[in-house]
């Protein structure tokens, strides 16, 4: 299986880096791509670990492997997703190289996981997160659960990595299951 992870100028830049950490111990195969706005976040968020994007692409390359349908991608993870890339998506408004590999799942019928962060919602983001779902996109919001009594903001990164993971039906144990 090969992933696509885009990461957004939202916050919770920890959400992604412990995915991307997540993906690096399990032997992974992803590919990435970052937004101008999302390289400075992810800079303040996680203590400048920027090493983690050896392998990610800027979203204005358009030419990107990931911008067409022919490409070997199985599965897109955005995360953090912003109300704005979630509104283009939604709308089908491929700008850059983000949004346009979002298209591509989409038409392709690939699996499409956002992650979506952002607080309050309003109703506008409810009818886009409502219109990706009914196109088949998976709507994973940035919602810990406490049912696990994470004892630290690892544990809670842990359980949404661990979510994302599922979902791609990833075997992992980054977090208690209920009942566990």
């Amino acid at each position: 299986m090969k992933i696509l992870i885009a990461i957004t100028g939202a916050s919770g830049m920890p959400y992604a880096a412990k995915l991307i950490e997540t993906f690096e111990n399990l032997n992974v195969n992803y590919n990435g791509i970052v937004s101008t706005p999302a390289l400075k976040i992810f800079r303040r968020e996680t203590e400048n670990k920027t090493a983690l994007l050896q392998k990610f692409y800027s979203d204005a390359n358009m030419e990107a492997p990931f911008s067409s349908g022919s490409s070997s991608v199985d599965a897109m993870v955005i995360i953090p997703c912003s109300m704005k890339t979630l509104a283009a998506i939604a709308g089908g408004y491929a700008s850059n190289l983000i949004t346009r590999s979002a298209d591509v799942m989409l038409k392709e019928r690939k699996k499409l996981i956002i992650v979506p962060r952002e607080t309050p919602l309003n109703s506008i983001h409810l009818e886009n997160m409502l219109k990706l779902s009914n196109m088949g996109a998976v709507i994973l919001p940035a919602m810990p659960a406490f049912y696990h009594s994470p004892e630290n903001i690892e544990d809670i990164l842990n359980f949404i990595a661990g979510k994302v993971l599922d979902v791609l039906e990833i075997k992992n144990n980054l977090y208690r299951r209920w009942g566990d």
